[in-house]
């Protein structure tokens, strides 16, 4: 008893080639398209990035708030407005020498 194959047939044929296409396609656009997983893997780094410049600059922020109700009008730090004063202004006592 012997079974004889058949070619298949160019139908066949066709409808895998166009099944195995369409896979390719879609794992293709599953990983590189604009929503893939490169896609995601990039903009969650981005997301990292940008959550730690604004955690930097918010503590930025606290530092000069904290800073400007130090020299505020109901609050003076007279050390901080001393430093201030010399940074700016190139103010000396004349008691202190400046050696460069």
């Amino acid at each position: 008893m012997r079974l004889s194959r058949t070619p298949p047939t160019l139908g066949s044929v066709a409808f895998f080639s166009v099944a195995f296409l369409l896979a390719s396609y879609f794992a293709f656009a599953a990983v590189q398209g604009n929503q893939g997983l490169f896609q995601r893997i990039e903009t969650e780094a981005e997301l990292r990035s940008l959550q730690a410049t604004r955690d930097q600059l918010q503590a930025d922020l606290a530092t000069l708030e904290n800073r400007t109700r130090r020299l505020s009008d109901g609050y003076l730090d007279l050390d901080l407005l001393d430093q201030q004063v010399r940074d700016v202004l190139g103010y000396l006592r004349a008691d202190e020498l400046v050696i460069r």
